[in-house]
C-alpha cells in the first residue's frame, strides 16, 4: 500500500482484484476536501502500479450520498486569493484526472446524493451504478458558477447535448430513473442489493483479460476524440498487443477445455 498514511476521510483497501476507495466525510455527505484531492491521486497511483488489481470501485461512506460535491467550507481559507484559487484547482484537478486517466476501468457505486463534483466525479468514471432514490444533479446555475469546457464536454459525451442542456439549465435534482433514462448511469438496483451487484461486476471485470480490458479502454478513450487527433497507432498496438500475450493463448486453451480462463495480463 502507500508509503505514508492517507487522510482518514479518504480510505483505500485491495480486495483480490479489486481496488476500493471511499470518499469518508458522512458529516458532510462526503464533500470533497482539498487534502481527499490529494488522497484520491496518491491512491490511484499506487492502485495503477499494483498489476494485481483489475478493476477499481469507488463509493460514499454513510449511506447517505456518493459524494455530494466540493467542501465549500475550506473556500474561505484555502481560496482567499487568485493564487490560492489557482492551486486549489491544480490540486484538484490532477486528482480527478488521475482517477480519468487510470488505465483499468473504474465503477462509481452510487448511493444517495451525487451532486455537483460529485456527478463529475461518478463521470470520470467508467460505469457508474446506482441505488434506487439516488439523487443526481449539477446546482451551477443556482449558485452562479462557470462551468469549464472539460467538464460539459464530459457530460455531453455521456448523454448527449438534449440532457446536458437540461441539467444544467434546471439545475434541479434528477431520479434515478431518469438518470437512467439519460445515460447518466448504466445500471439502478434496489438499494439493497447494490453492494453485492456492483461486487459481481467487479468479479467479473477482474476475471477478464486485462490486457483486453485495458485495449478496449484506451480505444473509447481515442474513439471520444476528434478525428484529426486520434492516436490510430496506438489503438493499433494495443490490438497486437493482445493477440501476441500469453492470456490470448490461455483464453483459447480455456475454450477448447471448457474451463474459466485465469489470466494473468501477459
Amino acid at each position: 500500500m502507500l508509503d505514508q498514511p492517507l487522510t482518514s476521510k479518504m480510505l483505500a483497501e485491495k480486495d483480490g482484484g479489486i481496488g476500493r476507495i471511499t470518499f469518508n466525510n458522512p458529516a458532510r455527505h462526503n464533500a470533497v476536501s482539498l487534502e481527499m484531492w490529494q488522497a484520491l491521486a496518491a491512491i490511484i497511483e499506487d492502485f495503477n502500479q499494483d498489476d494485481a488489481i483489475r478493476v477499481i470501485v469507488l463509493s460514499g461512506a454513510g449511506g447517505k450520498a456518493f459524494v455530494s460535491g466540493a467542501d465549500i467550507s475550506e473556500f474561505k481559507e484555502k481560496r482567499n486569493s487568485a493564487e490560492a484559487a489557482a492551486e486549489y484547482a491544480r490540486i484538484s484537478e490532477a486528482g480527478r484526472k488521475a482517477l480519468q486517466e487510470t488505465p483499468k476501468p473504474t465503477i462509481a457505486m452510487i448511493r444517495g446524493y451525487c451532486i455537483g463534483g460529485g456527478l463529475g466525479t461518478a463521470i470520470a468514471c467508467d460505469l457508474r451504478i446506482a441505488a434506487e432514490g439516488s439523487k443526481f444533479g449539477i446546482p451551477a446555475a443556482k449558485l452562479g458558477l462557470g462551468y469549464a469546457y472539460d467538464g460539459i464536454k464530459k457530460l455531453v459525451d455521456l448523454v448527449g447535448p438534449a440532457f446536458a442542456r437540461e441539467i444544467f439549465f434546471t439545475a434541479r435534482q434528477f431520479t434515478s430513473d431518469e438518470a437512467l433514462r439519460m445515460g447518466l448511469v448504466n445500471q439502478v438496483v434496489p438499494s439493497d442489493e447494490l453492494e453485492p451487484y456492483v461486487e459481481n461486476y467487479c468479479k467479473t471485470i477482474a476475471g477478464n483479460a486485462p490486457l483486453t480490458v485495458k485495449a478496449a479502454k484506451a480505444i473509447v478513450k481515442e474513439a471520444l476524440k476528434d478525428e484529426a487527433h486520434r492516436n490510430m497507432a496506438l489503438c493499433e498496438q494495443l490490438v497486437k498487443d493482445c493477440f501476441a500475450s500469453q492470456d490470448y493463448t490461455e483464453g483459447r486453451t480455456a475454450f477448447m477445455e471448457k474451463r474459466r480462463p485465469v489470466f494473468t495480463g501477459r
